[in-house]
């Protein structure tokens, strides 16, 4: 077993943008985050949140020198969302609202209102690119406001740099020249870059890849570059989650138990939601305790939700119709796979290289 780290919805990502609502006078939603507070105190005309898709605390000390600018610049070390993914992670970091109130749990959703497994971000049907509904049904079923619209809506300046936004900022050198624009305007405001690297590299290459570590370190220079061309300037790199090295199993070469369940894992392949029949119940708990109770634990769900793990808030209206009736967490480096697709890395659960990222702060 690895050594497993719970969240803290006082001391998460979740947090951080609540500080920065804070800061431009717009009602935040929840607690703010006490690692960044103090640098908010003072006045800077640019506040930048730059997140690295994956960048954990364990890939940081991994590939990057201890006097280098992005671990002397590191400030602390807090943690990602329940499930340490980007979908619920970056969902918090845009909304600053925790997983249980804004519903984006995972990569694949169960929605009840179409009784399917949907991959949130493509609006597919899980493992397949057949359209899940001729609407979308994350924005329809569970929409939140941005931080970026809710500083508008008081009267500040925000904005946005993602690719997937914007598919011409095809690379981050290409993001950190728009932010350079954004911050060229004049008066106070919130620029929020968000950037998929190294989590394509760490999934496809693993954590100790040669790729991996060459991106690191180019990511860490332009940041760097940035820092040094935009004066009177707070910039706040981050991450969603951390990585780990995985091994990995198809849950369909199992049938003894998937004839067990009402529909496929959804969520993650290393935190599988899961719809065991009634009926079956005492035989699955037998069953996958046998096969993998060394490397995952097996709860019911309404003990994961007692205990918080998707957050402290008001739960959202469709929160708990979109899980089942038990919840697998990894301990170990396994995977449950439901599609054919080799990942050397993955993240998701509960481990300390899943859930532990960086606040790394420059004051220019």
């Amino acid at each position: 077993m690895r050594k497993m780290v719970l969240p803290d919805y006082k001391n998460c990502i979740a947090n951080l943008p609540n500080s920065i609502l804070k800061k431009f006078g717009a009602e935040p939603p929840g607690d703010t985050l006490p690692l960044i507070d103090p640098y908010l105190e003072k006045e800077y005309e640019n506040i930048v949140v730059i997140l690295l898709d994956g960048m954990g605390k364990v890939i940081v000390e991994r590939h990057l020198a201890e006097d280098g600018a992005f671990r002397s610049h590191l400030a602390g070390i807090y943690k990602s969302t329940f499930l340490s993914t980007t979908v619920a992670a970056t969902t918090s970091m845009m909304s600053g609202l925790q997983p249980c109130e804004h519903s984006w749990l995972g990569w694949d959703c169960y929605y009840p209102q179409v009784d399917k497994n949907v991959t949130v971000f493509m609006n597919v049907e899980q493992g397949t690119k057949t359209p899940a509904a001729d609407y979308n049904l994350a924005w329809t079923l569970t929409p939140y406001e941005n931080v970026i619209d809710r500083i508008k809506r008081y009267g500040g300046q925000a904005y946005i740099s993602a690719p997937f936004l914007d598919p011409g900022l095809d690379s981050f050198g290409k993001l950190c020249d728009s932010v350079r624009g954004y911050c060229k305007n004049p008066g106070q405001k919130y620029v929020y870059l968000y950037w998929n690297q190294p989590d394509g590299l760490l999934h496809h290459r693993g954590c100790g890849s040669e790729e991996v570590h060459e991106n690191m370190i180019e990511l860490e220079s332009e940041v760097a570059k940035l820092a040094a061309d935009i004066p009177n300037s707070l910039i706040i790199v981050t991450a969603d989650h951390g990585h780990i090295d995985n091994e990995q199993v198809q849950i369909q070469d199992f049938p003894q138990l998937t004839e067990c369940l009402t529909h496929l894992p959804s969520l993650e392949p290393r935190v599988l939601n899961l719809f065991v029949k009634p009926e079956k119940e005492a035989f699955f708990v037998e069953v996958f305790n046998r096969l993998f109770g060394d490397r995952f634990d097996l709860m019911p769900m309404d003990e994961a939700i007692d205990r918080e793990l998707f957050g402290t808030g008001k739960h959202h209206a469709q929160f708990r119709s979109m899980l089942g009736n038990y919840i697998a967490i990894a301990t170990g480096d396994l995977s449950i796979m439901t599609v054919e697709e080799e990942f050397v890395s993955m993240h998701g659960s509960l481990t300390e290289d899943e859930m532990l990222i960086p606040l790394i702060v420059f004051e220019t």
